[in-house]
């Protein structure tokens, strides 16, 4: 050990650190806090790699590169989740029947010992860095070994709860709780999080319990079903976190709880329905302070617009008074548009108030209220409220009924600009829903300044990416033009651990804008027919979503399944 070389000497003979630096390294370090080696990090001396190399090296063991590194199956079954979390450890391969485990620090004995003695057996340990090494552990999770775990040999338990108000929820937690089905739960909802889910869904099958996860848009099954012995359990302690009456079986049951992860609250709202194999629950994840993250930059620009569209879009938010009018299906990003239209035009000099069912973000400087009908704070009775405050432009978050309708387009008529969503199919569908309200049709083509529909589609998994050629048969089927694009290059993911195998990761929107023009709004006054109303609406610009979709295939960031999923073909 006497002959063991300094971290710094070896840093110094791989080029990574200059000689001269050495001694001021050595003075910051002086304190004791820090080591050498996180010291030549902090001040950006080296990089984490060359300091795992070092470390590497002045052990004599192997250092690993674990940027593309997938686990063996057998190798999940290796070390449980739990303690490759507390340690910051993996297991890397099984060689000459010892395991081989990837540490990013191989001078920590006390923790090498431990493992040692806890896992019965032989250690051969390789270096990568903490970077590294978190990746890694992400896949750990994201294969569902968390929820595993957790089922494994579980015991049907009664599960008592008291309100203690806030719930703070944590991987100790969850080791240290004794109930399983609560253990269950809590673990499914980590996981859920770890693999950026927007929804949970617990289903009561023939085959048993299944949990699904909504990751960009798709379900995707989290792991084998568990018996049915465990349903009512869970669906009960479900019930018991959303204050929901788990007595009642028979009807369908809304309500929400929030938990605290990782020192941030996020909400969560439930639904549960009476099947035929006993009830079903779906959780929605809204998670604020991620979505807070995500939206500091949020503009119209970073949603994936067509830069044609984008500038005809800009054009009509800032009109002085009318109705901006986006439909679209659940979950097709119609909120996230509105937010990112009333960040681009929010200003000082105008008052702006929203009403939304549930405010998912905190938008800086607009006044934004809550639906809670169960004090009788509807749509309808919010707006009513909201144009005695002296707005300039507002929000309403879904127009769902006749009277919300109705002051919406006095709204609009009366001066002030309306953002506002309606679920249906396509642009042209919304105006015959909303004929169907008993609206008078010449108020509302008149308060109408546009129409976006809109859809999200996958994005191809940067890592994963790879070029692929598709027959005559299947452009022509897709209507797209085999003469102009029979050589071109498409794309698709491969599939692998940063997407789960799925071949993408993310989403971007496609847009169809109807920009209302004086001959459109007497076409429609006319009841044109829809060929008619399509037809003047491309001559002003209009691309539809089909078209949209073929744009975002042709420039490689979908793929020719994924629009077909998403749109079809008129």
């Amino acid at each position: 050990m006497n002959n063991r070389k300094k971290i710094g000497e070896i840093l110094v003979e791989m080029g990574a650190l200059a000689e001269d630096k050495l001694l001021e390294i050595v003075e910051l370090a002086k304190d004791g806090e820090n080591r050498f080696g996180e010291v030549c990090l902090a001040e950006g001396y080296i990089r984490e790699e060359q300091l795992a190399m070092a470390l590497a090296k002045q052990s004599g063991l192997d250092y690993v590169d674990l940027g593309d590194f997938e686990p063996e199956e057998e190798l999940t079954e290796e070390i449980p989740l739990e303690l490759m979390l507390r340690h910051g450890v993996i297991p890397y391969e099984i060689k000459d029947d010892r395991l081989a485990l990837v540490v990013s620090d191989p001078t920590d004995i006390l923790l090498i010992d431990e493992l040692e003695l806890i896992l019965s057996r032989n250690l051969l340990l390789v270096v990568a860095t903490k970077k590294g090494i978190e990746r890694a552990l992400k896949i750990f999770e994201s294969s569902g070994r968390l929820v595993r775990d957790v089922s494994a040999g579980m015991e049907l338990q009664l599960v008592k709860e008291t309100d203690d108000g806030e719930e703070v929820l944590s991987r100790e937690k969850i080791s240290d709780e004794m109930s399983p089905i609560v253990k269950l739960v809590d673990s499914t909802i980590l996981d859920a999080l770890g693999r950026r889910a927007s929804d949970i869904h617990i289903e009561s099958t023939r085959q048993g319990l299944e949990i699904k996860y909504r990751i960009d848009g798709v379900l995707y099954q989290a792991a084998t079903p568990l018996h049915m012995k465990f349903q009512s359990a869970v669906i009960s302690r479900l019930k018991v976190m959303s204050e929901l009456d788990i007595s009642e079986k028979r009807v369908p049951q809304d309500g929400r709880f929030k938990l605290k992860i990782k020192g941030r609250s996020i909400d969560f709202r439930i639904s549960i329905i009476p099947s035929i194999f006993g009830e079903d629950a779906v959780i929605r994840i809204l998670d604020k302070e991620s979505i807070s993250s995500e939206m500091e930059n949020l503009s119209l620009d970073s949603i994936g617009f067509h830069a044609d569209e984008l500038v005809r879009l800009r054009k009509m938010i800032r009109e002085p008074y009318g109705m901006v009018l986006v439909t679209g299906p659940t979950g097709s990003g119609k909120t996230t548009t509105l937010y990112a239209a009333l960040t681009e035009i929010n200003s000082d000099e105008e008052k702006i108030i929203t009403i939304e069912d549930p405010v998912e973000y905190n938008l800086a400087g607009i006044v934004q209220i809550p639906v809670n009908e169960k004090k009788g704070l509807t749509f309808a009775k919010g707006l009513r409220s909201i144009l005695r405050h002296d707005p300039d432009k507002i929000m309403v978050g879904e127009i769902r009924d006749e009277e919300t309708a109705q002051i919406a387009i006095q709204s609009a008529l009366t001066g002030h600009l309306v953002f506002t969503t309606v679920h249906a199919n396509n642009a042209f569908d919304v105006i015959g829903r909303f004929l169907h309200m008993n609206l008078e049709p010449y108020n509302f083509v008149s308060s109408l300044n546009c129409i976006l529909a809109q859809r999200l589609v996958r994005k191809i998994c940067e890592k994963c990416k790879r070029e692929v050629k598709y027959s005559k048969e299947v452009l022509e089927e897709a209507h797209i033009d085999v003469d102009k694009y029979k050589d071109h290059s498409f794309y698709e993911g491969k599939g692998c651990v940063e997407c789960n195998h799925t071949g993408f990761r993310g989403r971007s929107a496609i847009i169809e804008l109807i920009d209302l023009t004086d001959d459109l709004r007497e076409m429609i006054l006319a009841k044109h027919s829809t060929a008619k109303l399509k037809k003047a609406a491309a001559e002003s610009g209009t691309v539809f979503l089909r078209d949209a979709a073929i744009q975002k295939l042709l420039s490689g960031e979908t793929t020719l399944k994924e629009i077909n999923r998403v749109t079809f073909v008129d």
